[in-house]
């Protein structure tokens, strides 16, 4: 569960945060949808925010695998995002812990207005500050490797389509890992199909197959084109709130288990 929750918090980060031209770039070792080393990175701190587009809406990620013997695994969680006017994000995911018996909630506030992100603990009212990374500190990202073991993509337009409600673009990308690349015996072929509303500038759906983790689809649906409380995006007056550093790539500190 672990591993799927921190799958979950790349796939709302981009899906929050994504820029206007809507692309996920991948590379070998970097963009492979999935939860393992091919997760893509895409924290809120490291994406354009998208203004004059609020909206709120329901993510749902599912996560397929089927292993040796025919068996299979299937974990499905969901968030609730909300995005304003003015390209402040917020983020409310609970996850089941086995562990204690109970599902845990944590909350991300991304604010390029403040030049800020908020990771929020509602359960013991804290919260973690950390300043966003500047647009001339951020490095490119997932760019395809060179060389024979580079792997190969080959991007496909699907066109237009209406995809829960909203009109969307999509692109397949098909990425095959040359035979030794990574140890592997054969060639391994990845597909990533991804759906970006045009007016919200987000996916609405993005569907993986990767053989090394099995599949993996994310939907955005109850989708509600208008303005969020503005309280939501505001660390509420009572709860403890601890400044801290970047972290290692800029990416945003978790916050503090129950």
């Amino acid at each position: 569960m672990k591993r799927l929750t921190t799958v979950l918090a790349a796939i709302l980060a981009a899906a929050a945060t994504l820029p206007a031209q809507g692309r996920f770039q991948g590379g070998p070792g970097r963009g492979g949808f999935g939860p393992g080393p091919g997760m893509m990175s895409a924290w809120p701190g490291s994406r354009t925010p998208v203004t004059g587009a609020p909206y709120s809406g329901v993510q749902t990620t599912q996560v397929q695998q089927t292993l040796a013997g025919g068996n299979q695994i299937t974990r499905q969680e969901q968030s609730k995002v909300y995005r304003d006017g003015q390209g402040r994000v917020r983020m409310e995911h609970t996850a089941a812990n086995p562990a204690q018996g109970q599902a845990r909630t944590s909350i991300t506030i991304f604010d390029p207005v403040g030049g800020f992100s908020y990771m929020l603990n509602p359960a013991t009212k804290t919260a973690v500050k950390t300043p966003l990374r500047t647009p001339g500190g951020m490095a490119p990202q997932g760019r395809p490797g060179r060389g024979p073991r580079a792997a190969q993509v080959q991007p496909e337009d699907l066109g237009t389509q209406t995809i829960n409600g909203l009109s969307a673009t999509g692109t397949r990308t098909t990425e095959t890992i040359p035979a030794g690349a990574i140890g592997n015996a054969q060639p391994i072929q990845i597909v990533r199909e991804t759906w970006i509303s045009t007016a919200l500038k987000v996916p609405v759906l993005i569907k993986t197959t990767d053989p090394r983790f099995g599949n993996t689809t994310m939907q955005l649906t109850n989708v509600v084109q208008s303005e969020p409380d503005p309280s939501l995006f505001q660390v509420p007056s009572d709860y403890n709130v601890t400044t801290r550093p970047q972290g290692m790539n800029g990416m945003m500190r978790r916050p503090p288990r129950n």
